[in-house]
């Protein structure tokens, strides 16, 4: 399959039309940003260990009944996807109070919570991405209500089983972000599952293993990067 025209380009991510009008190619860069695009930089290899981590991710929910954008990884910087109308809404779960979940409620990272959280945010950069509910979902028309509760629903299903799966792998998945989009008509799980938009901490000494290394200067960016994808590749396939 053959990249055509560039369509997108964002922080991470590059996506190109191929000569498959249903399908693109997702193109990961190994830049860096975070702090609403504040700070900037460059991961070295992030590109390469993003795509077989997302790969690796999507391959797994897909065998557990989740319907995702991923077709096939050709390349290591490139992933196949199905073409998709993207809500413009940010899931995000959380597990553990952590990053701006501890600034706004004044609590210590690391204490438990007694249920999932899931968050609503707005897609869009020049505005911060910022939180939005339900009410604003409908009354803006982001998306109709039996799409929101399936999303919903699903990223509750992703978290079931993700958590699982690296709880297996001497990993705690603390909080993680998801997208989604419509693909003839059908809600798909999309973007990408990797350190990037995941806290990923070690389960036994808590080290966070994820972008919190690039965003707080904490070092060992890259080596954080190779285990996740160390322990994600455990056990095949």
């Amino acid at each position: 399959m053959t990249k055509l025209e560039k369509i997108y380009e964002g922080k991470a991510k590059t996506l190109y039309t191929t000569e498959d009008p249903d399908l693109l190619i997702q193109y990961f860069k190994d830049d860096a940003t975070a702090l609403d695009g504040k700070k900037k930089g460059v991961i070295h290899e992030k590109g390469k260990i993003n795509n077989r981590i997302s790969s690796r991710l999507f391959r797994y929910l897909e065998k557990n009944g989740i319907k995702t954008h991923f077709v096939d990884m050709p390349d290591e910087r490139e992933m196949v996807v199905k073409k998709m109308t993207i809500f413009p809404i940010e899931v995000v779960v959380r597990n553990i109070v952590a990053g701006s979940l501890a600034k706004r409620m004044g609590m210590e990272e690391g204490a438990p919570l007694k249920e999932t959280i899931l968050e609503l945010y707005y897609k869009s950069d020049p505005l911060g991405d910022p939180m939005i509910n339900e009410s604003h979902v409908m009354a803006f028309g982001l998306a109709k209500k039996d799409e929101l509760t399936q999303i919903e629903n699903t990223a509750l299903r992703i978290n079931r089983i993700l958590s699982k799966f690296f709880d297996e792998r001497g990993i705690i998945l603390v909080d993680f972000k998801l997208e989604f989009g419509l693909h003839k008509g059908e809600i798909l799980l999309g973007d990408e599952i990797t350190p990037d938009g995941c806290r990923l901490w070690d389960k036994e000494t808590l080290e966070k293993m994820d972008k919190d290394r690039f965003r707080r200067d904490l070092g060992n960016v890259e080596e954080a990067y190779k285990m996740i994808l160390q322990k994600v590749m455990e056990h095949g396939n």
